[in-house]
């Protein structure tokens, strides 16, 4: 059975990292009891002197993901910025983004990671009428068209991303209803934008690696709650 909120009682907790601030990071979702984590492989895509500046340092990347109350999850940002130390050099970025439905077993899992109901209502009010400065563009494109959505997205403003590879497998007979034939190889790139820079970034990458081309690119944006390890936009 699937659980759904309006207001969304759940968050997924991204950080993209180099693999030793993901094994840290890994180490300490282990001592605050979260039960489900994943970590997968994937690549930076901004220039040398750009990851220095978001303290990304080298292109080989770990994605660390968690699914978490929306309370917890914001204390296990303010962790992470604090013991992982994400404004220095090497270290990476954290987020947040809603998440709306899942299954009722997957919520159950989590569900005891809640503090008390009053606590949460007043951390959600806040963390609702606090204004959204970013955003997470996600591409979906063909293998070896991740280059050219970085090229369209730079174009745009985009700083950088974050690359790793994935399978279709979705029905061949539904593709050519819709009269496109999409590889099995596929490429996804994820980009943090501030909001203000969102519709034209991702213009851009639609332009150049939409659907009809041969990248035959998909591209949608996510609302990140909260961040760390990046300025504010508009910041330094």
């Amino acid at each position: 059975m699937l659980t759904f909120h309006k207001d969304s009682e759940y968050r997924i907790l991204f950080l993209i990292a180099v693999p030793k601030v993901v094994v840290k990071a890994a180490h300490l979702l282990e001592e605050e009891k979260l039960p489900v984590h994943y970590q997968f492989f994937a690549q930076g895509t901004a220039s040398s002197r750009i990851m220095d500046l978001l303290g990304l340092g080298g292109v080989d990347k770990l994605v660390l993901c968690a699914l978490a109350p929306e309370p917890f999850a914001k204390r296990i940002l303010g962790l992470m910025r604090e013991r992982l130390q994400l404004k220095k050099p090497n270290s990476g970025v954290a987020f947040t983004v809603s998440l709306t439905a899942g299954t009722a077993g997957l919520m159950r899992l989590v569900d005891p990671l809640k503090p008390d109901g009053e606590t949460m209502q007043n951390e959600r009010m806040g963390e609702m009428m606090k204004e959204q400065e970013y955003s997470m563009i996600v591409a979906l494109v063909n293998q070896g068209f991740s280059e050219d959505v970085m090229k369209a997205a730079n174009r745009a403003g985009a700083k950088g991303g974050t690359v790793f590879h994935c399978r279709r497998t979705g029905s061949e007979e539904a593709a050519r209803f819709w009269g496109i034939t999409i590889q099995q190889e596929r490429e996804v790139v994820m980009i943090l934008a501030p909001r203000a820079e969102k519709a034209g970034i991702m213009e851009a990458v639609n332009a150049d690696c939409g659907v009809q081309s041969e990248a035959q690119g998909m591209v949608f944006s996510l609302p990140v709650d909260d961040i760390a390890g990046l300025a504010p936009a508009g910041g330094a």
